[in-house]
């Protein structure tokens, strides 16, 4: 098991951040949805917090995942990529690490905007980042679901760009971000 990425592969680490972040934002959504269209009493409540606090636990990923990313080489793109996919792929990826941060700290936002404190899982409260102000928090409420449907189209670009790599590449850039499973790097 390789914990360290290396110029031709992704370590464990690397991996664990990318898929335990990417079930994490599945669960966001599925929360957000259920919480949606419950009536208003205690169990919208607890299911907001419960998004609350796994949005707090995403951003603290990711501010690990990208210290790991800076102490770590990245893997090279296969050398077979014309230069503006190698700008739309380091584009995506700088747009994906962006709305990592940027959608906790706008719901983080919305919270304090709308007078709801942000408790991490009813262990400690947050301090708030902004004073109520409903108007605001109207506002960024429409601004956190924005950066959603854009990191969603992002997100959705990432994965086509994976699986053209895989099936129609035929490259590892896909296997080697797998969690499971062992890469060759091929030759152009």
């Amino acid at each position: 098991m390789q914990v360290r990425n290396t110029a031709v592969r992704w370590g464990t680490v690397s991996k664990f951040l990318h898929w335990i972040i990417v079930l994490l934002i599945i669960t966001q959504y599925v929360l957000a949805e259920v919480a949606e269209d419950l009536p208003l009493g205690l169990q919208k409540f607890e299911t907001y917090a419960r998004h609350k606090s796994i949005g707090i636990t995403i951003l603290g990923l990711a501010v690990l995942r990208l210290l790991w990313r800076w102490l770590n080489p990245t893997p090279e793109l296969p050398g077979t990529l014309k230069p503006y996919e190698r700008f739309l792929a380091r584009v995506t990826h700088f747009g994906l690490y962006v709305f990592l941060f940027a959608q906790p700290l706008t719901g983080w936002i919305v919270s304090n905007a709308e007078n709801f404190p942000v408790s991490y899982f009813g262990w400690f409260t947050l301090p708030d980042l902004v004073a109520p102000d409903k108007e605001f928090g109207e506002f960024m409420e429409k601004v956190h679901g924005t950066i959603f449907k854009c990191m969603l189209v992002l997100a959705t670009l990432h994965i086509a760009a994976a699986l053209k790599h895989h099936f129609w590449l035929k490259d590892d850039v896909l296997k080697r971000m797998l969690p499971f499973g062992s890469t060759r790097l091929r030759s152009p």
